[in-house]
């Protein structure tokens, strides 16, 4: 009986997979350059306002500001924000920008709700209007703003002047009424992206049209009022106009006007109002980090749609 021996003979390697390779195109290349060019255009001016504000007067007056630096600190910081007292004018700032964006949006998402999600006559036109309201020049209306505002009475706790001037209330005001348009605008056509047959699900199980407002459709619009609420904070923050027309007491001017604090009559250190700009500039800079998830989902969404 002859038993054959089985040799087991090792398995082959397997070949090595190739590697794929990707062609770099030349336009992605392009696109790329083109970007980051634009990218440090616009944060040039903010890297060197941060450059300056590190370096004293007399350094970059002597050798110039984009010399090399010689020494650097923090010195100008703490002079800027207790020369020009910014607490109490952070003060200020909150309390125009914060109403007024909380305002702004509920009214916003309770008209485009109205226009979007119910079905109603002359939602079309109503929505035009409130876009046209945008295109209206703001510097138009200061004159008869000025002059209704000195005439509307408000209550002593409402204002020390008894009118709508010189009080927190003209700016909130403005600020509400120029902005609302565009949020309006932005939300009514989002909702439209929002599947009706939740709202028909709603309504088949006995909701209210506050329940289908508040319950439904306000959580499915996160994104978008998030991301409203950051520009319409950056906006209504960096706003200096309104203010300084409508506000006549220095103590109730908002932070942008601290900057003048720190303007000298004859002579004027642009590195300390550097610095100066630099803190105004931090509340917009934490808002936009705090939300950026939900601001670049409210800008993306609906971008893969047909």
């Amino acid at each position: 009986m002859t038993t054959q021996a089985a040799t087991a003979r090792p398995a082959p390697p397997a070949p090595a997979p190739a590697t794929v390779r990707r062609r770099v195109r030349p336009g992605r290349l392009g696109v790329h350059a083109f970007l980051m060019t634009v990218s440090l255009a616009f944060l040039a001016p903010l890297l060197l306002a941060v450059y300056a504000s590190l370096r004293p007067y007399d350094e970059t007056s002597e050798h110039g500001y984009f010399s090399l630096p010689r020494h650097l600190s923090l010195d100008y910081y703490r002079q800027a924000f207790t020369d020009s007292g910014m607490t109490k004018y952070f003060v200020n700032t909150m309390i125009i920008a914060v109403p007024g964006v909380l305002v702004t949006l509920f009214l916003a998402s309770f008209v485009a709700f109205a226009l979007a999600r119910l079905r109603m006559r002359g939602g079309l036109v109503l929505l035009m209007l409130f876009t046209a309201g945008n295109l209206l020049p703001q510097q138009v209306i200061v004159t008869p703003l000025y002059v209704v505002f000195n005439r509307v009475p408000l209550p002593y706790w409402m204002s020390d002047s008894m009118t709508m001037f010189d009080s927190y209330w003209a700016v909130i005001l403005v600020q509400v009424g120029f902005q609302l348009g565009f949020c309006v605008f932005v939300l009514a056509n989002f909702m439209r992206t929002l599947p009706q047959e939740i709202l028909e699900a709603a309504v088949v199980d006995g909701a209210g049209v506050w329940t289908q407002y508040w319950r439904i459709t306000l959580p499915l619009c996160r994104p978008a009022l998030a991301a409203l609420g950051t520009l319409q904070f950056t906006w209504m923050y960096n706003d200096f106009l309104w203010a300084l027309v409508f506000i006549s007491d220095g103590d109730k001017l908002p932070v942008t006007s601290a900057l003048n604090n720190l303007r000298g009559q004859f002579f004027t250190d642009y590195n300390l109002l550097a610095a100066g700009s630099v803190i105004v500039a931090l509340p917009t800079l934490v808002v936009f980090l705090l939300l950026q998830r939900h601001f670049i989902a409210g800008l993306t969404l609906g971008a893969g749609k047909g």
